[in-house]
Formats: C-alpha cells, structure tokens, sequence
C-alpha cells in the first residue's frame, strides 16, 4: 500500500505482489502513503480472510468473499447511486482512491482501461468499474467527471459522499482509509488501502484481490473470468 502525497517530491516505490500469508497474519489490508519517507502502517483491524494465493497469479482469491458494502453515494453527475442496487449481478471493480494521487490511483485505472479496450463490446457493457474517492471534499462529482475518463475511462463510474460513509464501506471489505491530513508545506496526504477487488456476477461477492503492482497484462489475462464469475 502507499502513502500518496499531493506536493512535494515523490520517490516511486515497487513492491512483490501480496502473498496470503501476511494477509492472514495481518487479518486486515494495510494502509499505504506514496510519499517523502514514506512507510507502510498497518490499517484498522478487520475480519480475516483465508486465502488461496499462486505467485504465478496476479490475484488473490478469497475463500471467504467479502460481501458488497452498502454504500448509497453520488456519481459523476451528481445523481444518487446505489452500489449494491446498480451492480447487483454485474462484474464488478472496486477501487478506493482519489483525484490528487500523484501515482498509484492512476496508474491503477489505466492498467485496468487498457485491459478494459480489450475486451469485446458484450463484456465491456457488462463489467462495472467503480472508483471510490477517498477524498471527497474535493473530489466533487464534477471533478470525478473531468478526472475518470483520462485516468480510466468514460464509463468508469465515480463516486463520492460524506467521508465516514465512505469510510465505513471501505471497511465492509476490509481496507482501511483515513482522512486525508493537509501538511505544514501546504500538500495534503491520504492513506488509503490500494487494493483493487473484483465481484463476483453469480453471487456479488468480492471474491478477488489485486495489489498495486497488478500489471494491464495481468488484468488483460483475468477479466474475462471475474466478468464469467470464475477463478482467475
């Protein structure tokens, strides 16, 4: 995970992939911040997860899937958009992140969109890819509308709200995220958890997990699976 930084010069860091076992042991994923001297923290203490993890494989497949969170929040265009509602029986990515990531957020969404043109049109009508801001005051629905389509693409959906709404559906899957904090020098910073997690259509659960180092290439091969509801 990173710690992410808005100001200030970065020192871009790469990381294995994560393996099941640290999973386990730390029954929670980390908070990260991408930044000067940045260093890993462990986020708030969830549920743990067994998991089946191949270091041949990008994702990490849950044994006990996480359930969707229950969030209601607004999207781009400032309507109200229930995720459990709009995505039930939908392939689904969930991503918690924000507009001011000077890296990883991203970098994240355009590995994703360009494993995402990929896909022919059926599957990319189907698969839902849903960016939730972790820095809502200023991540507007107008400003999600101008960043997502550069970042991603036009069909990614952004979402934003009140911050311990959010807060606490990042939690129902088991990432941590703070508040984002404004420094002395004027940048702010915002920990958040980096994963990626992808749902299931057959049973809308979130039953894979991708890290920050997951490449297009690794998405390219697995989409095609999460949007059937197999194991990649």
């Amino acid at each position: 995970m990173h710690i992410q930084k808005t100001g200030g010069r970065l020192r871009p860091r790469r990381r294995t992939p994560v393996l099941a076992a640290a999973l386990v042991a730390v029954s929670a994923l980390t908070l990260s911040a991408c930044g000067d001297g940045g260093k890993d923290t462990a986020g708030d203490s969830v549920a743990g997860v067994s998991v089946e993890a191949s270091p041949e494989k990008a994702g990490t497949v849950l044994d006990r899937p996480f359930e969707k969170p229950n969030l209601v929040l607004k999207d781009t265009k400032g309507q109200t958009y229930d995720l459990r509602e709009r995505t039930k029986g939908k392939p689904t990515l969930i991503y918690f992140g924000y507009t001011h990531c000077p890296d990883v957020c991203p970098l994240t969404m355009s590995n994703i969109a360009l494993a995402y043109k990929e896909l022919p049109k059926a599957d990319r009508d189907r698969l839902q890819v849903v960016f939730v801001t972790t820095d809502p005051e200023r991540d507007t629905s107008a400003e999600l509308a101008k960043w997502l389509p550069g970042a991603g693409d036009p069909s990614f959906i952004g979402l934003t709200g009140d911050f311990p709404t959010i807060q606490a559906g990042a939690r129902q899957m088991g990432i941590g995220i703070d508040p984002p904090k404004k420094e002395k020098d004027g940048s702010v910073v915002s920990m958040h958890g980096a994963q990626v997690i992808a749902f299931s259509p057959r049973t809308d659960q979130g039953y894979v997990i991708y890290g920050e180092d997951t490449t297009a290439e690794d998405y390219e091969k697995d989409l095609p699976k999460i949007i059937k509801g197999e194991n990649p």
